[in-house]
């Protein structure tokens, strides 16, 4: 069996998609697949800058397809990765936590741990559970208002007088 530049384009696509595996992200993936589609190209005989361009069409094509389409039904419902800090989550009502290692207050926005400090007082301890309310980010800490339930219980559902 001789070495042909087509078994070269299937080494690479094997490797860009077992990298894959190490990001999550679908780019390699599709580079894999760009490539594994050049390896055909490249079985038919055409020349090397026909392979390149036909691999920078199979990538332009394919990683689209792969970001948008493959990539969130992987990914868990609700989480909107790399938003963090942009302004998404503010007025979004949250628990406290307790850190276990250094018993810090804080909440958790996307799966990550935030200290936090409440605007109206500065206070930067909370019992556990406490209800707050997200409105920024400054540094890493996650300025915080204390949620205010409001009275859904209404003065005329109440009321023993009945309207004519």
């Amino acid at each position: 069996m001789d070495w042909s530049p087509a078994y070269s384009w299937l080494v690479l696509a094997l490797l860009l998609s077992l990298a894959e595996l190490t990001s999550g992200a679908m780019v390699l993936l599709a580079l894999g697949i760009a490539a594994a589609l050049t390896a055909a190209v490249t079985a038919l005989g055409l020349t090397l800058p026909w392979q390149l361009l036909s691999m920078g069409v199979f990538t332009g094509v394919l990683l689209p397809i792969c970001i948008m389409v493959i990539r969130p039904r992987f990914s868990p419902r609700g989480v909107a990765y790399g938003t963090t800090g942009t302004g998404v989550e503010k007025g979004n009502h949250y628990i406290t936590l307790r850190r276990d290692f250094d018993d810090a207050t804080g909440i958790k926005v996307n799966g990550d741990f935030y200290r936090l400090r409440v605007l109206d007082s500065g206070e930067t301890e909370l019992p556990d559970g406490t209800p707050v309310v997200f409105r920024r980010f400054e540094g890493t800490t996650a300025l915080v208002t204390l949620h205010q339930p409001a009275d859904v219980t209404l003065q005329d559902d109440n009321s023993q007088r009945k309207e004519p």
